[in-house]
């Protein structure tokens, strides 16, 4: 076993390893932690067992432990049988110093194996001193059953805690983290024993919650089948808080070594399996690798001559048939074969590393079957193959050869004599004489178009001539034939290129002649087109429809159309131009004889719309004179009746607006009681219905001014529609607190509007919040004038905007930023967020603003 330092320090602790320590700092030995009876009782227990199970190979064991050591003999008798080695000779004799001779002795021999003890001498150990005979026992225990245990790079005590928890992992209820409390329910145990002999428990009928059965079993079962001694007690382990450690790992370590054993056993017998798998499926790859080689070989003796023979055929089915042959042999033959060779060479490299990695000599085929004879073998075979294909394809070729250039020879020929037929009766056609320019460039881009094709064609020409020319040098059979197709077609192409370039000069001259008039043509397109746009738009003027209410835009209109006439002159002598445009070209036509088609292919106007046209817009022009001065006559009755109407509503609208303020002031101006005021607001009823015929006579000129379109009056800012509004509301507002003293919200709202309050849904709120306070559903009439008292004195208080503050926040007691840029216009809503206060209630949000303070601080009385 490998020796690794060891230190073992007793003033606090009986051992620590210096360099690898076997222990955490709370396994460490306290001599006062010792004095625990249940501890002590259960190392003593334990590291006994543990001492026997060695000692009884050596045919003794131990009762007393901290008496049996004491001598020395069995001290040393143990450590020869844990270490495998000899110790030196014990003293015989009976006297102390004989017993401190022994124990020295195997002192030494734990120091000699890394273990460094301090502050234990072989005196205590003879005087029977139990903690310090226990705590040499323990570093035994950890320097050979322990410290050479490792699992996963880790070794000691880390080493078979991993050990524990790689085998109970699978088991439910078991989850070891150390060695006290995690093995108290007995299952872990039981786990292990499960995990290497599955006979020997049944785990499944295990519970968690019977732990002395648990620990009795896995006891009774380790010492019957897996030679453990027992070396604690079931009711020692249930009942201590937390068990001894040392014994618990005492006792693990021993399941450890028994397992290990078998597993190393069993780690053999795979070896073996594995060795002799390997070995026989090297054999079968040997045996596969000749039978390949055997079979490949045949093939490749059987195939070459076949590929040697050059017997050449005398038709050209029987060449054919010996190429599909050999592509047959090309596509089902040989593919096998080439896979069977890649799979020999990967079979034979295959075989040679595993043989190599297993130490095994390698493997030599029988003789002319290695991989170089089959690869030569396999080259002569491509070489034949090659020559036979260059032979078959070379007299395919040779026979092929004279047929191809005969079919290609009357393929050309007849797509030549297809393409040129009727093409010297094209070119002979006098088509141009009667065209015109247009037409006359058409033809010329045709004519161009075929000059070019015939330009193509002069290849396939050549090339008939040049297969005519190596039919004769091949000798071919029918050589007279294709010599006369050959020289007709060669006539009938020299006889085209005459009659396109006759054609070509005949078009070039009319298309000079054409040219000439097409630019006068053009000419008079650019004029004519602005020249009759012009006249359109003078048209669309004329006669557009004209809507105007003053006499102002009236007179406008008069002013521009008396522009217009003054262009007429101007407009006359680009017409005369126009026209003489015309004239040219009918008279270059007349001059040389060419046939005009009467239509300008640059635009659809003719000199007869150009004329018409003219007429037309001076015949509108008087007719648009008479129209715009009936329009003036008529813009200034309008204009009457608009200063009839607002000399009217200019004196009513007043009268009407002073008695609506009459009203909303009547608790101000008269004392008394509400019965007064009734009769007061009677008497206003009456001056109203009296002052009646002068609305009647205003709604008479206003019937007027709707009959004559009129909407609109810049002398009064009084409409119909006001004046009828606020009498009715009057009326309304006097009949309504007649009948019962109140009104509706409705009707409230209806009053306010028409007395000229904007109200949105906010306001509104507000000022019913004013004149029904108790929530009641109506306002009153004295509320009603409450309300109107206090809107005529432009007073408010700070309750009232205290109020109107509560309605923009809910009802809260605080307002927030967005509700105030939500409800007010950002200029009023900066204002309040830059001088408010912050709120300090425990109920507002964070950034929550004070506008209680902030009203009473708005008319200089102190916070409520």
């Amino acid at each position: 076993m490998m020796a690794v330092e060891t230190q073992a320090q007793y003033t606090t602790s009986y051992m620590m390893n210096e360099e690898h320590q076997y222990m955490t700092p709370e396994d460490e030995w306290d001599r006062d932690l010792l004095l625990d009876p249940a501890w002590e009782k259960q190392q003593r227990k334990t590291f006994t067992a543990w001492c026997n199970s060695h000692l009884r190979k050596a045919g003794t064991q131990i009762e007393n432990i901290e008496d049996d050591f004491r001598n020395g003999l069995k001290l040393m008798l143990l450590l020869e049988v844990i270490s495998g080695e000899r110790l030196p000779k014990p003293d015989k004799g009976k006297m102390r110093f004989h017993k401190i001779a022994n124990v020295n002795k195997a002192l030494d021999f734990i120091c000699s194996k890394g273990v460094k003890l301090v502050s234990i001498g072989a005196e205590e150990i003879v005087d029977g001193n139990t903690k310090m005979t226990l705590g040499m026992i323990w570093t035994i225990i950890l320097r050979f059953a322990i410290q050479d245990i490792s699992v996963e790079e880790t070794s000691a005590k880390e080493g078979l805690l991993l050990w524990c928890q790689r085998k109970t992992a699978p088991y439910r209820n078991v989850n070891v983290q150390n060695f006290h409390i995690s093995w108290k329910d007995g299952l872990a145990l039981c786990a292990l024993i499960h995990r290497h002999r599955p006979d020997l428990i049944d785990y499944s009928k295990l519970k968690k919650d019977d732990p002395i059965g648990n620990l009795n079993t896995a006891f009774e079962v380790a010492e019957k089948y897996l030679d453990i001694p027992k070396m604690l007690d079931a009711e020692d382990i249930v009942n201590t808080p937390k068990p001894d450690e040392k014994a618990i790992m005492t006792y693990v370590s021993c399941f450890y070594h028994a397992f290990a054993g078998a597993e190393q056993a069993e780690t053999a017998a795979n070896r073996i399996c594995k060795v002799l798998a390997v070995n026989q499926e090297n054999e079968k790859l040997m045996e596969e690798y000749e039978k390949l080689a055997s079979e490949l070989l045949e093939w490749i003796r059987k195939t070459i001559p076949w590929l040697e023979n050059r017997t050449a055929e005398h038709h050209m089915r029987a060449m054919q048939q010996k190429l599909e042959d050999f592509r047959d042999y090309r596509r089902v033959h040989k593919p096998p074969r080439v896979q069977e060779k890649c799979q020999l060479e990967i079979n034979f490299n295959t075989l040679q590393t595993k043989l190599r990695l297993s130490n095994r000599p390698a493997f030599m085929p029988s003789e002319g079957k290695m991989v170089s004879d089959i690869a030569n073998a396999w080259k002569g075979l491509e070489q034949v193959e090659k020559g036979y294909e260059e032979w078959l394809l070379t007299e395919i070729r040779r026979l092929e050869r004279l047929d191809h250039l005969a079919e290609k020879f009357k393929q050309k020929c007849s797509l030549h004599q297809s393409w040129t037929s009727g093409k010297e009766e094209l070119l002979s056609m006098k088509d141009y004489e009667s065209a015109s320019l247009m037409e006359i460039r058409a033809l010329m881009r045709k004519h161009e178009a075929f000059e070019s094709d015939l330009a193509a064609h002069q290849d396939r020409v050549e090339q008939i001539a040049a297969i005519a020319q190596e039919l004769n040098e091949l000798d071919y059979h029918d050589a007279s034939s294709v010599n006369t197709r050959c020289q007709g077609i060669c006539d009938q192409w020299d006889n085209l290129g005459t009659l396109t370039q006759k054609r070509r000069d005949s078009l070039e001259r009319v298309e000079k002649l054409w040219e000439t008039i097409d630019q006068l043509y053009l000419e008079f397109a650019k004029r004519a087109a602005p020249f009759n746009n012009w006249m359109d738009g003078a048209m669309e003027d004329l006669q557009d429809m004209f809507i105007v209410h003053s006499t102002e835009e009236i007179h406008s209109l008069i002013t521009a159309h008396d522009q217009f006439k003054a262009t007429l002159p101007e407009a006359d002598k680009e017409r005369m131009a126009t026209m003489g445009i015309q004239s040219e070209i009918v008279k270059i036509a007349q001059t040389y004889g060419i046939k005009l088609s009467g239509v300008n292919p640059y635009t659809n106007l003719s000199p007869q719309d150009i004329t018409n046209k003219w007429e037309t817009v001076k015949h509108l022009v008087p007719l648009r004179d008479q129209m715009l001065q009936e329009e003036v006559a008529r813009q200034q009755a309008n204009e009457r009746l608009r200063r009839q109407f607002a000399a009217q509503a200019n004196i009513i609208g007043p009268w009407i607006q002073t008695k609506m303020e009459e009203i909303g002031h009547v608790s101000v101006d008269i004392a008394g009681s509400l019965e007064e005021q009734m009769n007061s607001l009677k008497q206003y009823e009456q001056n109203i219905i009296n002052y009646k015929c002068n609305i009647d006579k205003l709604e008479g000129d206003h019937q007027l001014s709707q009959e004559s379109l009129i909407f609109d009056n810049k002398h009064t800012n009084y409409t119909m529609e006001s004046v009828t509004v606020s009498l009715a509301c009057s009326v309304h507002i006097m009949d309504h607190y007649k009948r019962n003293g109140m009104m509706d919200p409705d009707d409230f709202r209806a009053c306010l509007i028409s007395m000229g309050y904007d109200l949105g849904e906010v306001e509104f709120a507000r000022i019913m919040t004013l004149v029904d306070s108790n929530n009641t559903g109506v306002v009153t009439f004295q509320a009603f004038i409450d309300f109107m008292t206090r809107e005529t004195a432009e007073t408010d208080t700070a309750d009232q905007v205290m109020a109107s503050f509560k309605i923009l926040a809910s009802d809260k007691s605080y307002i927030t930023v967005d509700e105030l840029r939500r409800e007010l216009p950002p200029e009023q809503a900066e204002y309040c967020i830059s001088r408010m206060t912050r709120y300090i209630g425990a109920d507002g949000p964070a950034g929550a603003l004070d506008y209680i303070s902030f009203s009473s601080a708005l008319y200089g009385e102190s916070d409520l």
